[in-house]
């Protein structure tokens, strides 16, 4: 038997198959002895069956079949595990080496609570150039507000059996921020946050990836987080959603500048504090000095 934590891993996918083998040899190049990787596809039809049948004999469960959206495949997975130390990684997106030794050492030091770390984001431009950023979620935890931005990246996050169960599930009526609202519950609920400056994760930017082609319908969502953890954002939130000022040019400025500078924290919630400092008008007018003052 043993001695280290059984961590349980979902992946959830669905036409993923050009990332998918990449995903799950992220997650059993690990050679963690006490593993459990489950995988929730969502009736693909591409090759992604075919990749999974490939790797089943390591598998402790897969599906693949209709079901009832991604955050819904991902609470059915989790039914289904039995390990002390839980998370959940995408099929476009990777572990780094050694993360999962990394996470059962900080939950035997610290038991239960909410872990997570920084995050490599990248974007291949072609097969010889990838375009790369990083993260700094220790210092976001200090600073900044989980109720404004969401800084937790997602793939870099953990958290053990007995916090799931006390948060509860995920929302399935949401489908791209329910990462955001189940760690805002949990903070509403008193949980425990720890963060480190170890990438634990590799962020994956393509041209299809939900959240980038969202558009509208991932704002709305937004809005609807906002009104119910944050009620002042939320109508901040929808005066920026009245004035369409995503599609402005200024926002187009606040994204340059902060790939500049290196920020990974450019869009909602900038934008929001921006509106605020003006006092709900002349947003616009804020000087790149301004701007950059409030990242």
């Amino acid at each position: 038997m043993s001695s280290k934590p059984k961590i349980s891993i979902i992946t959830p996918s669905y036409n993923q198959g050009q990332f998918l083998e990449q995903t799950i040899l992220s997650v059993l190049g690990q050679e963690y002895e006490n593993l459990e990787y489950i995988i929730m596809d969502g009736g693909s039809t591409d090759a992604s069956v075919s990749i999974i049948k490939k790797y089943e004999s390591r598998l402790a469960f897969w599906f693949s079949g209709k079901d009832g959206g991604q955050a819904a495949a991902i609470n059915t997975g989790f039914e289904k595990a039995t390990g002390d130390i839980f998370m959940w990684l995408n099929s476009d997106d990777m572990l780094m080496p050694g993360v999962l030794d990394f996470v059962a050492k900080q939950y035997q030091e610290h038991g239960d609570a909410i872990y997570f770390g920084n995050c490599i984001h990248f974007h291949e431009i072609n097969q010889d150039a990838l375009d790369t950023r990083g993260s700094d979620v220790v210092t976001a935890h200090k600073k900044k507000d989980l109720q404004a931005i969401d800084y937790i990246i997602q793939p870099s996050s953990f958290w053990s059996k007995k916090v799931w169960e006390q948060n509860g599930v995920l929302d399935s009526a949401l489908h791209f921020g329910f990462d955001w609202e189940w760690f805002l519950r949990a903070q509403k609920n008193g949980i425990n946050f720890h963060s480190f400056s170890r990438p634990l994760s590799l962020y994956r930017i393509h041209e299809d990836h939900k959240s980038g082609a969202s558009g509208d319908k991932r704002q709305r969502e937004l809005l609807v987080i906002y009104e119910r953890y944050h009620r002042e954002n939320a109508i901040l939130f929808q005066k920026l959603r009245e004035e369409r000022v995503w599609d402005t040019a200024i926002f187009k400025l606040f994204k340059k500048l902060c790939k500049t500078i290196n920020s990974t924290y450019f869009t909602d919630a900038v934008l929001l504090k921006i509106y605020k400092y003006n006092k709900y008008k002349n947003y616009k007018t804020k000087t790149i000095t301004a701007v950059r003052a409030m990242l």
